[in-house]
């Protein structure tokens, strides 16, 4: 039994040394803990109820009770994303900084949310009617929030990014990712994406971090906006934060499998076809397919 606590003794002592933990270990800052994925989870359904009453959370909604249930959705909404914001920021604090200037700015933070809800609101409408348009299938716009993945995971993108631009660390990206493991569909927070945006069927769809996108732009499934290669540093170390991934101009179409890769430039309606791997700029208006198509047979 002493052979035991003795190893036992032996790997704790090893699991919290110093360089074991480098890189690895998180240090609480004056006791809160790291964003929770269940509360941005919860925050994540009150915001899509809020953007869309009736289809998600409450669906027991009338224009006579449409204020009660979003007043109450709207406070619990501030509370739980007022303390999750509190503990973004104190996962990359200044240690100097005072605890009582991180919880202002929290509560500034989440208040400035709070009011740009009506304009994500706004722009997931045209998103909303981008795939209504762009899908045959399609017979409501009610199925279109109800049953498409493009709408669920654009309005956790585009809370996330006006986090994002407020300066909250991590939370962001957990939002991300909760649509990536929900839809298959990674965006990251920080790609500047227009209106009347949709990706059609969705799945397996990643754009890259620094991704521009203009207004009327159609994805299909399986679409890639990513990097080519990193530039290095003098000790071999990725540059971070450098332009590396594609613009997309207005009305550019890129269909099922396409893999677009590189600070490259995809001019103003142009169209890229299914698989395809393109590295270069594509003018305005230009097609890029693997042989000659009728223009009807991409549209």
């Amino acid at each position: 039994m002493n052979n035991v606590y003795n190893t036992i003794n032996q790997v704790v002592d090893d699991l919290s040394s110093a360089d074991s933990l480098k890189g690895l270990f998180h240090q609480v800052h004056d006791n809160v803990p790291l964003p929770s994925n269940d509360a941005l989870n919860e925050i994540i359904q009150l915001a899509r109820g809020i953007l869309f009453p009736g289809y998600f959370g409450q669906s027991k909604v009338s224009q006579e009770t449409i204020k009660y249930h979003v007043g109450v959705s709207l406070e619990r909404f501030y509370r739980l994303l007022k303390k999750q914001v509190m503990a973004g920021l104190c996962f990359d604090i200044n240690e100097q900084q005072p605890i009582e200037d991180v919880r202002a700015k929290a509560k500034e933070i989440t208040e400035e949310i709070v009011r740009r809800l009506p304009e994500i609101r706004r722009i997931l409408a045209t998103d909303v009617e981008a795939a209504f348009n762009g899908d045959p299938a399609a017979t409501s716009f009610g199925e279109i929030i109800s049953c498409y993945p493009v709408i669920r995971t654009l309005t956790n993108y585009r809370l996330a990014h006006e986090l994002h631009l407020l300066g909250v660390p991590l939370i962001p990206r957990m939002i991300s990712e909760l649509a990536h493991s929900e839809t298959g569909i990674d965006i990251h927070p920080a790609a500047q994406i227009g209106h009347h945006f949709t990706i059609d069927h969705g799945t397996g769809v990643v754009i890259g971090a620094t991704c521009i996108i203009g207004n009327n732009v159609k994805l299909y499934q399986g679409v890639t906006l990513g990097a080519l290669s990193f530039p290095l540093d003098a000790d071999g170390n990725p540059i971070k934060g450098i332009p590396r991934h594609p613009i997309l101009g207005d009305d550019v179409i890129v269909y099922s499998n396409a893999t677009v890769l590189g600070r490259i430039t995809i001019g103003k309606g142009s169209v890229i076809g299914a698989n395809e791997w393109v590295t270069t700029d594509v003018e305005p208006g230009g097609r890029k397919v693997r042989k000659k198509f009728r223009d009807e047979e991409y549209q």
